[in-house]
């Protein structure tokens, strides 16, 4: 089968990612639903309040935006480049005046990522303490226009805002999206893609599946043969390639603009025959394997007992944290059958210290809380959750070990897996995945001895074993990324599946004009 994240470095990596509101403000808040008012407009995620107002903003060929000090410019152009492709108005950008005002003078108080938007007929204010929560108030405002603002072709208007007062903020300080670029390789502009359709509703973390037994998909200098020899292959033979570092730099640029964390994963110990085919030395026997493009899983190993192996691993840790500036690096540590379990706790222990040497903070699948770990860590929870609790052991070891989990059950938010019997793509190892049940859960109770306070967040991943094209990539993906990423974003008291699928219905038309391909659930009245 397939599968698949005290100090002050910890303190550090969560404020880079976003601050939260704390946990007892977390708890009480209460939501005003946006389904409480009949003309209240369909917002994915729903924001915390909502409240209908008189009075409707129109859009013209006049309109401003305007960004009183430079904190807003980056939230700013990113709408004026949405909003100019469809509209074809100018929409220049101004320091004073009326129109669209996006403040960051501060004051909101509800973290990096909260925010405050008010339309009227006089115009839209969004008021937010950083760039980073005016940016997130830019999503719900593109939520607020007719559908075919999403064109990518100028539309006729008109372009009318409803009157409303929104006050926002997240539950959880990440919210991420994986793509597995290794089982079948996706290029610059299609990965760029991907993000804008996450950054739309308020992911914030971007996990990158970098490396696996079919292909090595980044370029380390010290080390040729990776990208140039294991990242020739893919699933069943098909073209496999690789980044360059400078496309992997034009990568994490495109997300930081849109307040994303790329969080790059090398895969180890298991899930390395690329590697071991690059280079015969990092073998056992010092005799490389053959390439790999079948699915199989558990069979490869970094040989844990050579130095050589440790070498190696600094070298591409080394050069990988020198590219990126977020807090983690993703070393994987899942379905690791071929080491012992003993070398497999010592190899953990090896490699976190590498980690930690280059400036950042280890991220893993749940696996890696069968070892030691330090609380500035993050297991990601992957197995699916049966009704004994059975898998759920490193979950719940990693939360007593004071790290920090990321919620991406298999049966709940895989991507990869399908919808039904007759989906065309994906998986059903873990079950099939229908748009409810990818909704319908909370990540503070789906493990016993796993509470609200030791989840960092949700992920949605996706596998590529089946998935040759990005549209594949976004059939899968739409409708059950939007609503995992509610699950991170609004408050657990806005939970409702009778609520939610209306207002993801609402998204449907957005998706048709956006060119997104994506699964019409028969149980969203699309």
């Amino acid at each position: 089968m397939s599968r698949r994240l005290t100090s002050a470095l910890a303190s550090a990596a969560l404020i880079t990612l976003a601050a939260a509101l704390p946990a007892d403000a977390q708890s009480t808040a209460t939501p005003t639903h946006a389904s409480a008012h009949a003309s209240a407009p369909k917002l994915v995620p729903v924001p915390v309040s909502l409240h209908v107002t008189s009075g409707t903003y129109q859009i013209t060929a006049k309109t401003k935006i305007v960004v009183p000090s430079g904190t807003g410019l980056r939230a700013a152009s990113y709408l004026a480049s949405l909003l100019r492709r469809s509209t074809g108005f100018p929409l220049p950008i101004a320091r004073e005046g009326a129109g669209i005002v996006l403040d960051a003078s501060g004051g909101v108080g509800q973290g990096d990522e909260g925010y405050r938007l008010s339309v009227t007929s006089d115009g839209v204010l969004i008021n937010a303490d950083t760039g980073e929560g005016l940016f997130r108030g830019v999503q719900t405002l593109r939520q607020l226009l007719p559908a075919k603002v999403e064109s990518h072709a100028k539309q006729a208007g008109p372009w009318a805002v409803s009157g409303v007062e929104i006050e926002d903020y997240p539950r959880f300080a990440y919210r991420g999206a994986m793509l597995d670029v290794a089982r079948h390789f996706f290029s610059v502009k299609q990965v760029k893609r991907y993000i804008d359709l996450a950054a739309a509703y308020k992911v914030n973390a971007f996990h990158l599946h970098l490396s696996d037994d079919q292909g090595w998909r980044i370029a380390i200098k010290s080390w040729p043969r990776l990208a140039k020899f294991g990242g020739r292959t893919a699933v069943d033979g098909d073209p496999g390639g690789y980044y360059t570092q400078a496309d992997y730099r034009e990568i994490v640029k495109y997300a930081q603009q849109r307040f994303i964390t790329v969080i790059p994963e090398i895969d180890t110990p298991g899930h390395t025959n690329a590697a071991l085919a690059s280079y015969a030395k990092l073998n056992c026997d010092g005799k490389a394997p053959k390439p790999y493009t079948g699915t199989d899983v558990g069979f490869s190993s970094l040989c844990t007992g050579k130095d050589i192996t440790y070498a190696f691993l600094d070298d591409v840790i080394r050069e990988l944290a020198k590219l990126t500036p977020g807090p983690y690096i993703h070393i994987g540590g899942d379905e690791a059958h071929s080491t012992k379990q003993k070398d497999y706790v010592k190899f953990i222990g090896k490699v976190q210290k590498i980690v930690h040497k280059y400036g950042k903070s280890m991220m893993g699948w749940e696996e890696i809380a069968n070892a030691k770990i330090s609380q500035d860590s993050v297991a990601a929870h992957w197995n699916p959750v049966t009704g004994t609790q059975e898998g759920t052991e490193p979950a719940r070891s990693a939360a007593k070990q004071g790290v920090k989990l990321i919620m991406a059950p298999a049966d709940r938010a895989y991507l990869d897996m399908k919808y039904t019997h007759k989906t065309p793509l994906g998986q059903d190892w873990a079950g099939l995945v229908e748009a409810r049940r990818a909704y319908d859960w909370d990540p503070a109770k789906l493990i016993t001895g796993v509470g609200e306070s030791d989840v960092l967040g949700v992920e949605a991943p996706i596998w590529t074993e089946t998935m040759k094209t990005l549209s594949e990539v976004e059939y899968m993906a739409y409708p059950r990324l939007p609503g995992i990423a509610e699950i991170g974003w609004s408050p657990a008291s806005s939970h409702s599946w009778r609520g939610y699928r209306s207002r993801i219905a609402a998204q449907g038309p957005r998706w048709v004009a956006g060119s997104v391909s994506f699964y019409r659930s028969p149980q969203i009245p699309f």
